[in-house]
């Protein structure tokens, strides 16, 4: 039975208060939203260049979230996986991770994983993601892949049709500003607003 297409996009906390408990939590929203015993899950982590740093954290957290099956996926300097298509699609979740969405969407689009991510989405693979892995779902939004001036990128998947305002409360770069310039000047599509300290609740789910 194919399942509902599904998108967590969400922020991320980019600089955790004190004694926050709850690092990596949107691994287990998306765990959850998969809703099978020992979910498939895979990194994608393009916007970091790859960083083996933060593959290696990403295990490290997602194991603390319960029984998976975890894997992640490359493209720096070649694909990790003989069937870049085969191996996404035998997935249930697939967790994108920020950095640069400039970057991920031109490496995406250069190993033509737009259409087999769209493919996976359709079949019931819930696409997840922070940050710049939110950013890539919509329209488009502003990003500082160039520059803490923030740009414009408005050349995203488009899977939800909408623009996103990642990290809106960020103190110190003017992404709210830039971010309702960019809608009202036209520049960028409606929005869809996340707050980036804000505490994740998933349809009523206590976190761990």
């Amino acid at each position: 039975m194919i399942r509902q297409p599904q998108i967590l996009a969400c922020s991320g906390v980019l600089f955790p208060p004190a004694g926050y408990r709850h690092p990596g939590a949107q691994i287990w929203q998306a765990m959850r939203l998969a809703d099978v015993r020992r979910p498939r899950v895979c990194l994608v982590a393009t916007a970091t260049g790859d960083s083996r740093e933060h593959i290696q954290g990403w295990y490290e957290r997602a194991a603390a979230f319960g029984d998976a099956e975890l894997s992640h996926l490359t493209l720096f300097t070649q694909p990790n996986v003989p069937d870049v298509r085969a191996h996404l699609l035998a997935q249930d979740v697939i967790f994108v991770a920020g950095g640069s969405v400039v970057n991920l969407l031109a490496v995406w689009r250069a190993h033509r994983l737009e259409p087999i991510l769209r493919e996976c989405w359709e079949s019931g693979v819930v696409l997840a993601g922070q940050s710049a892995g939110s950013l890539c779902w919509h329209l488009g939004g502003v990003t500082d892949s160039f520059g803490d001036r923030l740009d414009v990128v408005a050349d995203g998947l488009g899977f939800l049709p909408f623009s996103n305002g990642v990290h809106d409360d960020l103190g110190d770069q003017p992404r709210r500003t830039s971010f309702r310039r960019a809608v009202g000047g036209g520049r960028a599509a409606r929005r869809v607003r996340h707050r980036g300290r804000r505490r994740p609740a998933l349809r009523g789910h206590p976190l761990p």
